[in-house]
């Protein structure tokens, strides 16, 4: 499951600082400072996206996902349906979350710790890359679906609007960092740079990665070049 950030990150808080002081002395605020969107931070738990005729033989013919909580983006939700996935050796993992709505394709992602625990070698891909990656069983309540590929650990990365990715000085496809502050602040490289309309301005890491930084919902976090 994700978690939203509950508190604005330090870089918002900097900025309504910023924009009263400013006003008060009557100057103009920095255009630096005028962050368009304020940044939220998820943790992106292990998860799957499937097909409607994955979903149809996992839970029954006509079956359609139902929305359990959504999602920050516009339009994703975390479904109430869940399933077993059955690894090398038959370990198996207990009630991996569907994210909905359905793709055009299978994909479970997950932690590398998870990995460790199935007995996967996960390869570290760009969500929807899946040719050449593993496969696995999933079991649901009216049968077993087969993927051949598709079991990846996905690279981290942030969503961002037009206007967004303006500000920040990037375009799709480049690679930011994230600064993350707190006790057990680290910063992580690589953050790979999506952009469309759509969007909202939202990073998405794993678990290892927020448990790494102990990532609460008032960690201050912000993004750098």
């Amino acid at each position: 499951m994700a978690m939203t950030s509950a508190l604005p990150p330090r870089a918002v808080v900097e900025h309504m600082v910023r924009q009263a002081v400013y006003q008060r002395l009557g100057k103009t605020l920095p255009s630096r400072a005028q962050a368009p969107n304020p940044l939220v931070v998820n943790v992106s738990a292990r998860h799957c996206h499937l097909t409607p005729e994955a979903v149809e033989t996992l839970f029954g013919k006509g079956h359609q996902l139902t929305v359990h909580k959504w999602l920050y983006q516009e339009g994703q939700f975390a479904a109430k349906e869940t399933l077993t996935l059955i690894g090398p050796r038959s370990r198996v993992i207990s009630n991996l979350r569907i994210l909905g709505p359905c793709r055009s394709l299978n994909q479970v992602e997950l932690a590398y710790t998870d990995g460790i625990a199935l007995g996967f070698d996960l390869p570290l891909r760009l969500s929807g890359d899946i040719k050449g990656t593993l496969g696995c069983m999933l079991m649901g309540p009216a049968g077993f679906f087969e993927m051949p590929e598709g079991v990846i650990r996905a690279l981290r990365h942030v969503h961002m609007s037009p206007d967004d990715a303006a500000f920040y000085g990037v375009k799709g496809g480049d690679a930011m960092g994230l600064k993350i502050g707190g006790p057990c602040g680290i910063t992580l490289e690589k953050m790979l740079v999506r952009v469309d309309k759509s969007f909202k301005l939202e990073v998405h890491i794993d678990t290892d990665e927020g448990n790494a930084c102990n990532l609460l919902a008032d960690t201050p976090c912000e993004l750098t070049k």
